[in-house]
């Protein structure tokens, strides 16, 4: 049997509501979804502008450059950082890493001479600085902090880049599978998960880490204490207290269960880990988000059968209809000031965000 997926969205405009040649420019404007010139205000309240696609982009973290490669803008990208080793391509672009294997190097990346640099929330202030005064455009991403947040990033690296209907289906792949493990792990019991990250710093329940861990159908043990920040560092009398009965490791930390103090609580002696990649499980990206909750579930409910959605799965079909001009319409006259308000009043780029949140996606699975 197999599984299909297809996201139908439309994009509907109401011509009855508004005059024939305002209705026009909209339409227009819809087409024009991943138009430039495009201006936005990044994370850090900056506001920069593209004047064109751009052809030379830089990544400052590894999600980033996974985000541009998921969305087929992987030719785009001139510069990554060593983290982003694991995808395909890597070795033909110019590492940015300073040379001691940490931070970012300003010089390195102004060599890479980028039309765009995409920043992690986390950039340090004067490496953005630094990089602005060398009259480079800097867009700094938002933390994500839930599933949605990998969404809206995704979304927005899409408009930056060019790659908006990518976006859609990239989105769809991600939700729909998200979507599988929430359904397959409704009714079933849900162990107490922690994810040690090491040197007792703990992933909180405010954490994108934390979503997947409830979508896959564990709970985030650290749920029953009061930190407020996403990645606490906590003593081993608390997680002791919190005894998790299955515990996260990434790929590196691997046998963190035989250590103390894991190795005392139900998790360390029952040996129950769920190993993820760290690529995977670090990174707020949607290959990121898919495979990890995919092999979160597999690890959290084994007996469990879970309908997951491959990204060959999923087709996107998009349909624009042309305005009808009414009667009203017709009869009413349009003047030239009123069609350069509504045109100048939507917004380049966001066509296809706007008519997604007000028209909504159609999403039919079906088996075969």
């Amino acid at each position: 049997m197999q599984q299909r997926l297809t996201l139908l969205v439309a994009m509907l405009v109401l011509a009855a509501a508004i005059p024939t040649g305002v209705a026009g420019a909209t339409a227009q404007t819809q087409q024009e979804d991943c138009s430039f010139p495009y201006t936005v205000t990044d994370a850090s309240g900056t506001e920069i502008t593209l004047d064109e696609r751009p052809d030379r982009i830089t990544t400052l973290n590894p999600s980033a450059a996974q985000t541009v490669w998921e969305l087929g803008g992987s030719e785009q990208v001139v510069g990554v950082t060593v983290n982003a080793d694991y995808l395909d391509g890597f070795d033909a672009k110019t590492s940015v890493t300073a040379s001691d294997g940490f931070g970012i190097s300003v010089e390195r990346v102004v060599g890479t001479e980028p039309d765009l640099v995409l920043a992690p929330n986390a950039s340090r202030t004067e490496t953005v600085r630094a990089l602005r005064d060398a009259g480079i455009t800097v867009y700094q991403l938002a933390a994500a902090e839930t599933l949605e947040d990998v969404t809206e990033k995704t979304t927005q690296i899409a408009r930056l880049t060019g790659h908006c209907e990518a976006a859609v289906e990239v989105n769809a792949w991600m939700e729909a599978n998200v979507e599988a493990a929430r359904t397959a792990t409704a009714d079933v019991e849900r162990p107490s998960v922690l994810y040690p990250i090491g040197s007792g710093y703990v992933a909180n329940t405010n954490t994108f880490i934390s979503a997947m861990i409830e979508a896959s159908g564990g709970t985030n043990v650290l749920g029953e204490f009061d930190y407020e920040i996403g990645y606490p560092q906590v003593s081993d009398e608390i997680i002791l207290q919190a005894n998790p009965e299955v515990l996260l490791v990434n790929s590196r930390g691997s046998g963190l269960q035989t250590q103390e103090p894991y190795a005392s609580t139900t998790a360390g002696q029952n040996n129950a880990t769920v190993v993820i990649n760290t690529d995977y499980l670090n990174q707020p990206a949607p290959r990121s988000v898919v495979f990890a909750v995919r092999n979160m579930t597999e690890g959290f409910h084994p007996d469990v059968e879970t309908s997951f959605v491959a990204r060959s799965e999923v087709t996107v079909a998009t349909a624009t209809p042309t305005p009808t001009a009414t009667a009203t319409d017709v009869s009413e006259p349009t003047t030239s000031s009123e069609t350069t308000a509504t045109t100048t009043g939507e917004q380049p780029g966001f066509g296809v965000v706007a008519a997604l949140l007000a028209v909504g996606a159609l999403v039919l699975a079906r088996r075969e």
